[in-house]
């Protein structure tokens, strides 16, 4: 991608280097990775509250923190991307008679405490509604080639545009909409409206690319094809088939990997919101 001389986001807040304290009486590292395999269940409020009623003491104290030159740079690209996603939504949304409220986007080391309850470095990134922020651990990005063997710039801004994504579904009401639903849902119905979550979090990832690209002129060639290349690499199927040996489909909660790379090829090669309706299709057609 090309970022030289783009702005960075004021709405970093930083805190690699400070603990998180511990959380009283569960292992969040152990059962979070069960539940969010290399990825993101979009947002944690539900799944993290129930975990513990235990208080998650916190170091708020500043640490000074310096970090690999590599680490250093995956930082200012984050903040570079994040305000990227500000400009391309603040315009979508008014466009379309809307005032677009950016998130927070906090990085982190090893743990870190939310609005909607602790988490680790292991459950990779995530949106909090509760917060409405999203939390980064940069070593997330520096293992996704050994993890997913595909790694590059637009790769890692797709995960960060993803997140995003999910603060516009909350900004527009899907997101809660889809929570209330999910409540109310058998676990494979509700593993389905997951799903289709997801998808639409795709394919806005794939919308700000496209009209990030056509504000400033910020894919270079290859990028479309690394980011379908991750998309496909975090399908449910391909992860349980590599996990496990097999897929199960009624276990299903971000869609497939064709799927993945479906609704993010779209976004991108159409760039309109309105193309984003991943609830209304028969759940087989999407």
């Amino acid at each position: 991608m090309k970022l030289d001389g783009r702005r960075t986001s004021s709405n970093v807040d930083d805190r690699r280097g400070r603990s998180a304290g511990k959380i009283g009486g569960i292992s969040l590292g152990g059962i979070i990775i069960a539940a969010i395999i290399y990825f993101t269940t979009g947002d944690l409020n539900k799944s993290l509250s129930s975990l513990s009623t235990q208080q998650v003491s916190s170091n708020t104290e500043q640490v000074a923190y310096q970090g690999t030159p590599e680490e250093e740079a995956l930082a200012t690209f984050t903040s570079q991307i994040l305000a990227g996603t500000e400009d391309v939504w603040t315009k979508i949304f008014k466009e379309n008679g809307l005032q677009y409220k950016a998130p927070k986007l906090v990085l982190f080391t090893g743990s870190v405490q939310s609005g909607c309850g602790g988490a680790t470095s292991s459950s990779g990134p995530f949106y909090c509604s509760a917060d409405q922020t999203v939390y980064i651990d940069l070593s997330f990005f520096m293992s996704m080639k050994k993890q997913f063997g595909t790694a590059g710039d637009f790769a890692y801004a797709y995960v960060i545009a993803h997140e995003v994504g999910h603060h516009v579904q909350y900004l527009l009401g899907t997101l809660s909409d889809a929570h209330n639903e999910m409540s109310r849902s058998s676990k494979t119905e509700s593993n389905r409206i997951s799903v289709r979550l997801e998808l639409q979090a795709d394919f806005y990832a794939g919308v700000w690319a496209h009209n990030d690209n056509k504000m400033f002129g910020s894919l270079e060639e290859g990028d479309v094809d690394e980011g379908l290349a991750i998309a496909a690499k975090i399908g449910d199927d391909y992860l349980q088939e590599k996990a496990y040996g097999r897929s199960q489909p009624e276990t299903f909660n971000h869609g497939t990997s064709a799927q993945r790379s479906r609704w993010l090829k779209k976004g991108i090669q159409c760039g309109d919101i309105k193309q984003g309706d991943t609830f209304s299709p028969a759940y087989n057609k999407l």
